[in-house]
């Protein structure tokens, strides 16, 4: 009798285990199922808000390189040149609209101020690069709240001769 109580217990014990191996319960499946789409959520909003960022640096620093290669361009000019800027005849503008990419779209809208100052023997120059979003705003609007139209670079220097 004893043999066969331990045969029992072990029987009972086997299909235990044996119920416990067969699988998840449906309730356990959704349990499951809800805790990955939380977690593809998550991780779905942050590649966006990485994309968003990488987007708005690209931006930037596209923004800065014009700006600063505008104040590059306008320091090889003499004070004579400077003075008559925006010339063009050289082909200068002080208001430009730029595709940096040759798609056919603009990208960025650039607006250069130069102010002589000692007469001749300095210049003010400013430069400030816009999204795309403001080419039908005046420039003297522009130029007065650039905080307000997004202003993407501004670079404000002093050339001296």
């Amino acid at each position: 009798m004893i043999g066969k109580s331990k045969n029992l217990i072990y029987k009972i014990i086997f299909r235990k285990k044996e119920k416990i191996n067969q699988g998840f319960t449906f309730i356990e499946v959704l349990i499951m199922l809800a805790l990955v789409v939380v977690v593809f959520v998550g991780l779905i909003q942050l590649f966006q808000l990485s994309l968003l960022q990488n987007l708005r640096a690209n931006e930037m620093s596209n923004a800065i390189f014009l700006s600063q290669q505008q104040i590059d361009y306008l320091r090889t000019l003499t004070a004579e040149e400077l003075m008559l800027y925006p010339n063009p005849q050289r082909g200068e503008s002080n208001d430009e609209l730029l595709d940096i990419n040759n798609d056919g779209t603009v990208d960025y809208r650039r607006l250069t101020t130069i102010e002589i100052l000692y007469e001749g023997l300095a210049f003010n120059a400013r430069v400030l690069v816009f999204p795309a979003t403001v080419i039908n705003k005046s420039r003297d609007e522009l130029l007065a709240n650039p905080e307000k139209y997004r202003v993407k670079a501004s670079i404000h220097t002093r050339i001296t001769r």
